[in-house]
């Protein structure tokens, strides 16, 4: 049997998202068997300091916090990273500058997959948190591939915020149900503008994916939590699962 590489996913940003990865990369894991399944390990620290409020200028850099997660899964047999938090990629050049695996971008792994799977789709609607739509590195990375990036209007971005840090949230101020509801209008919107409108909606941030879905919107959706780890499944080794 092949070897394949260990997947090391640094974590805690949130903690629910990081689940939430480990999850998709079993799942979407062709395996029969429990040895047939790719070794992953996982530092999950929920103290790292909020990459939002760093990105805008309010708050203490991640970066520290992420590279000593990096050592981490490294000395536990780690090959290469993964990153299940869109806003900590705004770091990646300067934390990947610190440790010597690889990390893998999920802003490529999306720009990738949507040229590869959707090459006709020319503009996105991007739902992220405000670190990721001030700090512009995902729009960047599309726009090499020629795609156009929409981002919400200022209150609609503000609504995001919010149902990201519910979601975050143990004791939620609103059901899961109300923020899919909040989430839903705010891509309808995108979609249906009048210019601009977006032809796919891209869940640019991985709390996103727990309460958004597919089955909610009338255009692709691309997972950013789900492509990631397709990413790191194919890296590691293995062709990953058809999807259901």
């Amino acid at each position: 049997m092949m070897d394949t590489k260990t997947i090391g996913i640094v974590g805690g940003m949130g903690p629910e998202a990081t689940l939430s990865c480990f999850e998709k990369v079993i799942k979407n894991t062709p395996a029969k068997t429990d040895q047939q399944h790719i070794r992953v390990v996982i530092d999950s620290n929920p103290k790292v300091p909020d990459r939002t409020a760093a990105i805008i200028g309010n708050g203490e850099s991640p970066v520290p916090s992420i590279v000593h997660s990096c050592h981490a899964v490294e000395m536990a047999g780690a090959d290469f990273i993964i990153i299940p938090c869109v806003s900590a990629h705004f770091f990646l050049s300067e934390i990947q500058k610190q440790i010597d695996l690889p990390i893998l971008s999920i802003f490529d792994a999306v720009a990738e997959t949507i040229t590869r799977e959707y090459h006709k789709i020319r503009t996105v609607g991007l739902m992220a948190t405000t670190g990721t739509v001030t700090g512009g590195l995902f729009q960047r990375r599309l726009a090499k591939e020629s795609i156009k990036t929409v981002v919400p209007e200022t209150v609609e971005q503000s609504e995001i915020m919010e149902a990201i840090y519910n979601i975050k949230n143990s004791e939620r101020s609103r059901s899961m149900s109300e923020i899919t509801t909040r989430l839903i209008a705010v891509a309808k919107n995108m979609i249906y503008r009048k210019h601009d409108c977006a032809e796919a909606i891209v869940a640019g941030c991985t709390e996103i994916p727990l309460a958004l879905r597919q089955e909610h919107i009338s255009v692709p959706y691309f997972d950013s939590l789900t492509i990631l780890a397709r990413s790191a499944i194919l890296y590691a080794g293995k062709i990953p699962a058809k999807l259901l």
